[in-house]
């Protein structure tokens, strides 16, 4: 226990400990494995210094709060419903998961976990589901049971269990960024899992180019298969799609895109969904909010974003890929074909 406080504390100690002087910068590039997926980070420093460690040391810091796959961290304490005082992590994405469930008019909803679990996209075994699986679990579904009280998570019902996957690693990209503001990145690119956060330009001077991949089943190598290039600055994007986690059982395909409302895998015309903010939070749960919600309700949220940004990929009647793509995207994307 006492590890664990203190990898949050040099958390917080990284946050701000850098410092920059008046050199001139150089582009520094590291990868390597957090969150049970890789990450890609190119930065450019006014000192050649690694930073390597101390990100690591946060994406690790990181895991110890919200991820369900460690069975010590916070969240899964609180699934567990052990009594646990919240960290400012948990906190930031507790508090923004309830924004864009509002928003959202609950297509958002951190209190899947009992659903994903039973539809095997969760740390616990597939069990077998039926109609009745489903509606004993949706009677503990719903952000309304749950919040946030002298900085501890009170439910309405022991059940209620927390899933953040679908938010967390955005603001994972974001929290790694933040970090290389305070040391005095000029320019970068972080990337992490396929959530990406950037600033300034790229090694050559130009904005950073980032792939949007084909949304085709089978297609598991992120940037093997392009459908599009975005130029991209000073913006954060997250991409959801179900080509990539999914199963198939008695030729029916299962998604990992879990509807709330239904308690089902989500069946929609809509394959991908690429969404451009100004943090990779809010770009990460959105991407959700449409993949959950398809296409027209996507329309009716973007609309009601104008601050967000996107480029949608769709099946139409005949399986052929249709977009829909937002006025603020279109000058910044090229096809790839």
């Amino acid at each position: 226990m006492l590890f664990r406080q203190s990898v949050i504390l040099l958390f917080l100690l990284f946050i701000g400990a850098c410092s920059s002087n008046d050199k001139q910068g150089v582009y520094i590039k590291i990868a390597g494995f957090a969150q049970g997926t890789t990450y890609h980070i190119t930065y450019e420093m006014k000192d050649t210094i690694d930073l390597q460690p101390q990100i690591d040391s946060i994406l690790q810091a990181f895991d110890q709060s919200l991820s369900s796959y460690d069975s010590l961290s916070v969240i899964s304490k609180i699934n567990r419903n052990e009594d646990v005082i919240l960290d400012p992590l948990f906190v930031e994405v507790f508090n923004k998961s309830g924004e864009v469930f509002k928003a959202s008019g609950g297509i958002f909803d951190i209190t899947v976990m009992p659903l994903v679990n039973a539809w095997g996209f969760g740390p616990k075994s597939r069990v077998k589901v039926d109609s009745s699986l489903i509606d004993s679990l949706l009677e503990f579904v719903g952000m309304e049971k749950v919040k946030l009280e002298n900085n501890r998570i009170v439910k309405t019902d022991q059940r209620v269990q927390l899933d953040v996957n679908a938010i967390a690693q955005g603001y994972s990209v974001d929290i790694v960024s933040e970090f290389l503001d305070r040391c005095g990145a000029v320019n970068y690119m972080v990337e992490i899992g396929g959530e990406i956060r950037t600033k300034g330009v790229n090694p050559s001077a130009k904005l950073w180019r980032i792939g949007i991949d084909k949304p085709e089943f089978g297609n598991i190598m992120p940037g093997a298969e392009l459908e599009a290039i975005l130029e991209l600055t000073n913006k954060s994007l997250a991409t959801s799609g179900n080509y990539r986690k999914y199963y198939e059982e008695n030729g029916i395909k299962y998604t990992h895109s879990i509807d709330p409302k239904t308690g089902y895998p989500a069946k929609q015309s809509l394959l991908s969904a690429t969404i451009v903010a100004d943090d990779c939070i809010t770009a990460d749960a959105y991407a959700t909010v449409c993949m959950v919600g398809g296409l027209e309700k996507s329309k009716e949220i973007l609309a009601a974003h104008p601050e967000l940004d996107a480029y949608l990929i769709y099946g139409d009647d005949t399986g052929v890929y249709q977009l829909f793509v937002t006025d603020g995207m279109k000058a910044n994307v090229s096809q790839t074909e």
